[in-house]
């Protein structure tokens, strides 16, 4: 796959024509992160945004007593660290592979010169950006309203919506990364995951995880409660 069809294939430049698609081969940087490496931290100059290509980001928070919060996970086609390109201030957050993953850089300055020739760009821009706001907005509910059984249900739905409604799902990210996800520590999802599963609400082997009672699963996202 060329660089071409590398960004025709990412869904925030979906629909621009071929020229506007080589200007932004012309800008970007091509970049390969080893698992765990760090791609950029909080608080360092946001100089652009990344777009991951193959593999898997995290985007984290850590708290003074160092620990760690996952905002989001991005994968294939997923821009991360796009907030500074237009408020001009500081990476919010820490970014890391999760995985050997390849990133296209795109700098700030460049791609806003490209924005104001395509007013199409800018669109989809704003309507990447809207979903995630929607998504950190669920996120800062579940975290601040919700106890941790309500925010598991939560994402349990969350994960099969993603798979049109499949009550079949498959982890991509290990039971500890999940704990960060969901704001808790490893036991504590252990726990749960095991209540769910007594209560019948759902069955687990390894990584996947099956819904048996959605129902049930969508009242205790909606009521926020305890098992």
């Amino acid at each position: 796959m060329n660089m071409i069809e590398a960004i025709a294939r990412i869904p925030l430049f979906e629909g621009l024509p071929a020229d506007q698609l080589e200007d932004l081969v012309m800008i970007l940087t091509d970049q390969v992160f080893r698992k765990g490496e760090i791609i950029f931290s909080e608080g360092e100059e946001g100089n652009g945004f990344y777009v991951v290509i193959q593999g898997r980001v995290k985007v984290y928070k850590l708290s003074p007593d160092g620990k760690e919060q996952i905002l989001h996970i991005f994968e294939p086609g997923e821009p991360f660290g796009e907030v500074p390109v237009f408020t001009g201030r500081k990476f919010p957050a820490h970014a890391e592979a999760m995985e050997e993953s390849r990133v296209f850089f795109f700098p700030k300055h460049s791609f806003v010169n490209l924005i104001k020739q395509n007013p199409g760009l800018a669109l989809n821009m704003l309507g990447i950006l809207s979903k995630r706001l929607r998504r950190f907005t669920a996120l800062i509910d579940d975290l601040s309203l919700k106890e941790v059984p309500g925010r598991l249900a939560a994402h349990l739905l969350f994960l099969s919506k993603q798979k049109k409604g499949s009550s079949d799902l498959e982890l991509s990210i290990t039971k500890a990364q999940l704990a960060s996800l969901l704001g808790t520590i490893p036991e504590t999802l252990s726990r749960i995951l095991a209540r769910m599963a007594l209560q019948g609400l759902i069955e687990t082997q390894g990584r996947r995880i099956r819904i048996l009672n959605r129902e049930s699963l969508e009242g205790l996202a909606d009521s926020g409660g305890r098992l």
